[in-house]
């Protein structure tokens, strides 16, 4: 499975981002997608995961700003990122993991930086 994420980018808090990653190999092995971050200093996170059957988890300090979906057609998962905050500045990793063997597969990380 290989990850291409995209979308990243500057904005102003108080604006908005929108995220891509589209899956491409094996896509029928993939079940559950996501993204994490990492900003800068800390450990990587995780942000939101969108299961196969499109059951959603995202962690307290974006509920409300941020929105996970996935298209199983496209084998793509987005993250709608509202209301932005400095504090969400990160580099943003999607990934999807295997439903079988629970491997996960990264995709690239793509930086996003909120000005204040």
């Amino acid at each position: 499975v290989q990850l291409q994420a995209s979308g990243g980018g500057l904005v102003q808090a108080g604006g908005s981002l929108r995220l891509s990653c589209a899956a491409s190999g094996s896509v029928s092995s993939i079940g559950a997608m996501g993204w994490y971050r990492q900003p800068p200093g800390k450990e990587r996170e995780l942000v939101a995961v969108v299961s196969s059957g499109g059951s959603v988890i995202y962690v307290d300090s974006v509920k409300g700003r941020f929105t996970i979906s996935r298209d199983n057609v496209k084998n793509t998962v987005y993250l709608q990122m509202n209301s932005l905050k400095p504090e969400d500045t990160a580099v943003y990793f999607c990934y999807a993991e295997a439903l079988i063997s629970k491997k996960f597969y990264w995709g690239q990380g793509t930086l996003v930086t909120v000005s204040s």
